[in-house]
């Protein structure tokens, strides 16, 4: 058996000229290189940036020539050590592979509510594709490869906020398109009162006051800013495209005056009376209402329901009434513009018109605050109101010309969603994918030997209403 110092000595480092090098090359580096080296210039014409082909150079000596000692580790003598190095290198090899992948290709994304149920249910994990839409490249590119904006454990910061690039996406498959399931960075997200997420900063304020969340740290913690690709993700269904005119008549979504077609699993708030005879947990388990969805008792209830479940429920004698939930009016009812009343509710909103890349929009200014947003804070203008005199950019404005997509993001939970009512449009720079497989679905209400995993939902399609 060889000893440690033998084995230390296997690795020799290469020496001598350029030509020597690649001389004493074996034909199975050479073939590495190759494959390597035609991944490489492909991802290099998909960026479409010919200056990347100098990192050629650098595969070619890890590969290759060794004028940097990239394998110097296996030449260590301690057999600890030189394990240790094993390990750290195989890591950081894994690291940058699984950095690319996410990337470039997709990543995996949790369902953290319950906007998107019966169609996506929290806990369900998906991959989410980006090759689809096609990835962004990085605007925030110092940042740690497994976090999207705080580092676990730490709590801290998982990015440097310079350099920022600008906004690039490479080349997809195809755009959004109407009835997609699209996994987005939250628009409103750019300011977060940290120890108070939810609502938005831009709800809180509206809510409590500016001047309240900005001087009462303990409350709402620090307000921070973040970059695009490090807000928030969320998940919704897209509803309106760039350049339509978009209303909400009574729970219908309608585009350019076309009612839109309804998700299967569609879901709205019921009020449920009974005739004395309480819903007990096991119909609820069976339904699939989750316990936080569960409001009432006695002979009272408001759930969520579908219409295949309000069907189920008024099968049974006991059920005295199912109706609707419909919002009060007369309650002060947020949404967006927040801050602008235009006498819309989450069932009746409407109609506004979804910017689209190139679009002129006449400004006036009753119409400003449902587009300033897009002006100011995604599109990167100045923008200020003088003596009833709109300025972009300091100067006079009638009207502006998008640079951007914008789309309208709605949950199939109609009633108990956070969507494009209360914030707004979503930008085309946000857009991260969209998921093309259920991996795994943990119900949070059971544990893991009591149907914890949903096992039928497994590699299943996440967007059945999609063909």
């Amino acid at each position: 058996m060889a000893t440690t110092t033998e084995q230390a000595q296997q690795y020799v480092r290469q020496t001598g000229s350029l030509k020597q090098r690649l001389a004493r090359v074996k034909t199975t580096r050479w073939w590495r290189f190759g494959v390597v080296a035609a991944i490489y210039i492909a991802w290099t014409i998909w960026m479409g940036n010919p200056w990347l082909l100098l990192g050629l150079v650098l595969l070619g000596d890890i590969y290759l020539t060794q004028f940097l000692p990239w394998g110097a580790w296996k030449g260590i003598k301690n057999k600890t050590l030189r394990s240790v190095m094993s390990w750290v290198d195989a890591i950081i090899y894994a690291l940058v592979l699984v950095y690319f992948l996410f990337l470039f290709v997709g990543q995996n994304y949790q369902i953290p509510s319950s906007s998107l149920e019966k169609t996506l249910l929290t806990g369900d994990f998906l991959w989410v594709n980006k090759v689809t839409y096609g990835p962004r490249v990085p605007q925030t590119p110092l940042h740690f490869p497994l976090a999207q904006n705080t580092l676990p454990l730490l709590g801290c910061k998982s990015y440097i906020d310079k350099p920022q690039l600008s906004y690039h996406r490479l080349k997809g498959l195809r755009n959004v398109e109407r009835m997609d399931i699209v996994v987005f960075n939250f628009p409103a997200g750019d300011t977060v009162a940290l120890k108070c997420p939810n609502p938005d900063y831009y709800t809180l304020c509206q809510e409590r006051g500016r001047d309240v969340v900005r001087n009462n740290p303990d409350v709402f913690g620090d307000i921070v800013y973040r970059p695009v690709d490090r807000r928030d993700n969320y998940v919704k269904r897209c509803l309106g495209l760039p350049g339509e005119t978009l209303q909400i008549s009574d729970g219908i979504v309608y585009a350019n005056g076309k009612a839109v077609q309804q998700p299967a699993e569609v879901q709205y708030f019921y009020y449920i009376l009974t005739d004395g005879t309480p819903i007990d947990n096991e119909l609820l388990d069976q339904l699939g209402i989750s316990i936080e969805d569960r409001h009432g008792q006695g002979n009272e209830y408001i759930l969520p329901l579908t219409a295949s479940m309000k069907q189920q429920l008024q099968s049974y004698p006991w059920i005295s009434d199912i109706q609707r939930v419909k919002p009060d009016t007369r309650e002060s009812i947020i949404t967006y513009p927040v801050g602008t009343d235009y006498g819309w509710t989450h069932a009746d909103y409407g109609p506004i018109v979804i910017p689209k890349r190139g679009m002129t929009m006449p400004l006036t200014i009753s119409e400003l605050p449902k587009y300033e947003r897009c002006i100011r804070n995604y599109e990167g203008n100045t923008l200020e109101v003088k003596d009833n005199t709109i300025y972009i950019n300091g100067k006079p404005a009638t009207s502006y010309t998008f640079k951007m997509d914008y789309y309208w993001m709605m949950g199939d939970n109609r009633d108990n969603s956070l969507d494009s009512r209360y914030w707004g449009f979503v930008p085309e720079d946000h857009i991260v994918g969209t998921p093309s497989v259920i991996l795994i679905s943990f119900d949070k209400d059971h544990s893991l030997t009591d149907g914890g995993i949903r096992w039928n939902r497994i590699f299943k399609k996440p967007n059945p209403d999609k063909q």
